[in-house]
């Protein structure tokens, strides 16, 4: 009898083991500013990686854009010795205007929507992303100035349109020539949405439910359709970028904003997670900046006060959940992006917020997060409490 209640005892706790959620797999961003000024050596950076991955394991680190190549040599080297995985950081439709002549994204009216300057280098100023000009720059840059540098990726940013940061200016775009002739394409005529907007003002894009799984329901289906096509055109133009990198054969991860929003920016994950190796959906809930979950909701109630439909969200752990859910049926790795910086007034996070959201996104049984922005400035108790 005392054998077989040790080997049940044993049978019970293997069990256990077996049921018990994977550890996470962390993915971690050094953020090391603009184009030509790094913000830090490689031996900080080093020295930072050693400390973080003494406490939690990091998979992958994102790292860039500045144009130093020796840095990314230098950490490449000190990564891959961890058996650490080192993905270049590379802005797509935005940020690239002192490295690459680009054609500048345009409302259907043919102006610039506003853009947002958070930070010095990040403008969040958006390039056409169906010209076949500025795409092929992108990927020509890499091949510029980062291959050799020990990459084992590229991690793709602002692959996207501007947000309701521009107003309405910043999502009903791009409408350049280019863009008219791939909307008329998708069966969408830009002067018929154009039309309908100046006719019915907000209310044209008036919802009139919204679920997780099919997003928001547009009132009118004209405007349906501008979303649907520039879902297709704005991702397809990601995807062009994400093959081409791919066939240096170099893992492609997305940086994408979280599912409710995602449309209005023209991110359709259907499409993006067929290129991607694994999406970061940045769900964030403290950011009070760009791709903040909150903050760009609010900027679209601001900025369509006359319209209907659109309910109240608090940015709380179901919330999250619903979010998380969302993304569950896409065929790549998910990375969802958790905000671990600190910053007064941008994202006043503590640890209880992070494990939260970490537990959450462990509870929907994904590979493991992104700790966002920057590990370089992260409070060591946010990292610490993720141990």
């Amino acid at each position: 009898m005392r054998k077989i209640a040790i080997l049940l005892a044993g049978l019970l706790a293997l069990a256990a083991c077996q049921s018990k959620p994977a550890a996470p797999d962390y993915v971690v961003q050094v953020s090391l500013g603009p184009w030509n000024a790094p913000a830090y050596t490689a031996a900080q950076i080093n020295a930072r990686i050693d400390s973080v991955s003494a406490l939690i394991p990091v998979g992958k680190v994102i790292i860039g854009w500045s144009l130093d190549r020796d840095i990314y040599r230098q950490v490449g080297e000190h990564l891959h010795a961890k058996g650490i995985r080192m993905l270049l950081w590379l802005p797509v439709f935005a940020e690239t205007e002192e490295v690459c002549e680009n054609s500048a994204a345009v409302d259907l009216w043919g102006r610039a929507p506003a853009n947002y300057d958070l930070t010095a280098g990040e403008g969040f100023s958006f390039n056409c992303p169906a010209d076949p000009h500025n795409i092929a720059n992108v990927v020509a840059l890499y091949d510029r100035c980062f291959a050799g540098c020990g990459f084992d990726g590229v991690f793709l940013d602002r692959i996207r349109t501007q947000s309701f940061v521009g107003g309405v200016s910043g999502v009903l775009n791009c409408g350049c020539p280019v863009c008219a002739a791939r909307y008329a394409a998708e069966g969408v005529d830009l002067e018929a949405v154009k039309a309908a907007w100046e006719a019915q003002g907000d209310a044209f894009l008036s919802v009139v439910g919204y679920d997780p799984e099919n997003g928001f329901a547009f009132k009118d289906p004209l405007a349906a359709d501008f979303f649907r096509a520039k879902g297709h055109i704005v991702s397809g133009g990601v995807a062009a970028v994400a093959d081409s990198l791919r066939s240096r054969s170099l893992e492609i991860g997305m940086d994408l904003f979280a599912p409710f929003m995602a449309p209005f920016v023209g991110q359709d994950y259907a499409i993006l997670a067929q290129h991607a190796d694994f999406i970061k959906p940045m769900l964030y809930r403290k950011t009070t900046a760009p791709a903040g979950m909150g903050f760009e909701y609010e900027l679209l109630r601001q900025a369509l006060p006359n319209a209907t439909g659109y309910p109240e969200f608090a940015m709380d752990s179901a919330f999250l959940d619903s979010q998380l859910a969302a993304m569950e049926p896409f065929p790549c790795a998910k990375y969802p992006g958790i905000e671990i910086n600190y910053r007064a007034g941008v994202a006043e996070t503590d640890p209880a917020y992070v494990t939260e959201s970490l537990d959450a996104v462990m509870r929907h049984g994904f590979s493991g997060a992104v700790l966002s922005w920057n590990i370089m400035e992260a409070p060591e108790a946010h990292i610490a409490c993720l141990h």
